[in-house]
């Protein structure tokens, strides 16, 4: 998957269960073709909000078996087999539109509990499509979900700090960005340990999803703890140096995947 697109979503890999893949590509190139709606190329906001308009339009019609608009056909006829043989929860998929709504015309974010509202809308619904597919319920299933989706989000944040800065989307807190009084690195740092925290608390659901799942599982979840290790390595300065993950990374995510285990996760930060 681009790294620049859609980052929190586990995108049908070899780990995937093969049974599952038609369904978790279809999710994903749905939310994929909206995010872009919202955010690429040089249409006014106006135009985006009647792409998406439009485009929920679409989701309603194939959750309805009705006829869909001739615009996203590459979309909504495999999402709309998806439907059918899955049940797909469509509120979720929703979920998703209303956020990348919000993505046109909210640049900034009041406090902390603002933020995870537009996660739980942005990420969270990602986890609980994939649990759908994977039969796993719960509410203890549910709340880990959400942890590790609404982390994944905010790692990803974090990351692009420079870059959403210059496109005047400022993801810190108000709140917390007027505590530190300007100091964008001790800000970061303090982010980064929210979301470390989160993506903890989070962890122990790959003990839940059975075979590969529950390991590409592992995998997201030590990526999304590694770039946090790269981004405190970095001096927390990401408005200059965007960390990335490499070929040079991948020794080290799956001794970390490996060794997570049911009574002590492996999640803690390793030294760099």
């Amino acid at each position: 998957m681009s790294v620049n697109h859609y980052e929190n979503f586990p995108v049908a890999s070899i780990l995937c269960p093969p049974s599952l893949r038609p369904a978790v590509a279809a999710i994903y190139h749905f939310a994929r073709t909206a995010d872009d709606l919202a955010d690429e190329g040089d249409a006014a906001p106006a135009q985006r909000l009647a792409d998406l308009a439009a485009y929920r339009d679409d989701l309603h019609a194939i959750s309805a078996s009705g006829a869909v608009s001739p615009r996203w056909p590459h979309v909504f006829e495999p999402l709309r087999q998806v439907m059918r043989e899955r049940a797909l929860p469509v509120p979720l998929l929703a979920d998703l539109l209303s956020a990348f709504e919000q993505d046109v015309t909210k640049h900034s974010y009041a406090d902390r509990a603002e933020l995870l509202d537009y996660c739980r809308r942005s990420a969270n619904p990602v986890g609980r499509l994939l649990l759908h597919l994977y039969g796993v319920g719960g509410s203890a299933a549910l709340r880990q979900s959400d942890a590790i989706c609404s982390a994944l989000q905010l790692a990803n944040f974090w990351q692009d700090l420079g870059v959403d800065t210059r496109r005047g989307r400022l993801y810190v807190p108000a709140t917390d960005r007027a505590r530190h009084a300007g100091d964008t690195r001790a800000q970061t740092a303090e982010m980064v340990a929210w979301t470390r925290e989160l993506m903890r608390s989070g962890a122990p659901l790959v003990h839940t999803i059975p075979g590969r799942a529950g390991w590409e599982l592992r995998l997201v979840v030590q990526g999304g703890l590694r770039i946090l290790d790269k981004i405190e390595a970095g001096g927390f300065d990401t408005l200059q140096n965007r960390p990335t993950l490499g070929a040079a990374d991948a020794p080290r995510l799956l001794w970390r995947a490996l060794w997570m285990r049911p009574a002590s996760p492996l999640v803690a930060r390793e030294a760099t």
